[in-house]
């Protein structure tokens, strides 16, 4: 858990007069990301049967409202969204102010989930390196230190999962003939290229 969540969460103890649903809401609502039973349990401080029946409960408020949030699930992860069909007023209200190259740069850290900052600018040329300044200073990527190596490690932030909205299983590349088996090591990999 960052200390975010922790100071957040630490400012209403759980003895106040806050239900588990309510919790669980503002963990979602704070973390701005998708979240399993188990990183709810832990940040909450209570079994996740009891998690999963307050997800449920919370689920159920929010289908019974006339609100623009839901809870939303993805396989074992949950998070606190806009529902579906609010793209438009989103783009209206919170135009995302990047060029298209940092746009296409963004798409392909997405793409990859997890990617180092010279396999990205390999991929996408020297102009990536203003891209990733650009992303960074609007908080859509995190950059952290290889262990080993020169390099960053590339991933998205909480803010590009609060501003985009979008489902895991949009970010496959979707193809409408077969793709061949990538070679299994790198070197075979580098001449197929």
């Amino acid at each position: 858990m960052d200390d975010t969540t922790q100071d957040a969460l630490a400012a209403v103890p759980p003895s106040a007069e806050l239900s588990l649903p309510a919790r669980l809401e503002a963990i979602l609502y704070l973390k701005g990301r998708s979240m399993t039973l188990g990183e709810l349990a832990e940040i909450s401080g209570v079994a996740r049967e009891a998690v999963e029946m307050g997800l449920i409960t919370l689920m159920a408020d929010y289908a019974h409202r006339d609100t623009a949030l839901e809870i939303r699930q993805e396989g074992q992860r949950y998070s606190l969204q806009l529902r579906d069909g609010l793209g438009e007023l989103v783009q209206n209200l919170l135009p995302v102010d990047l060029s298209t190259a940092a746009l296409r740069t963004l798409a392909t850290i997405a793409l990859k989930k997890r990617i180092l900052q010279s396999d990205l600018v390999e991929l996408r040329g020297s102009g990536a390196y203003d891209h990733i300044k650009e992303l960074l200073a609007q908080n859509f990527i995190e950059r952290k230190r290889q262990s080993e190596g020169r390099s960053y490690w590339l991933t998205l932030s909480e803010k590009f999962h609060r501003t985009f909205a979008i489902k895991t299983d949009e970010l496959r590349p979707k193809r409408a003939e077969p793709v061949a088996e990538a070679p299994a090591d790198d070197e075979a990999w580098e001449q197929a290229a």
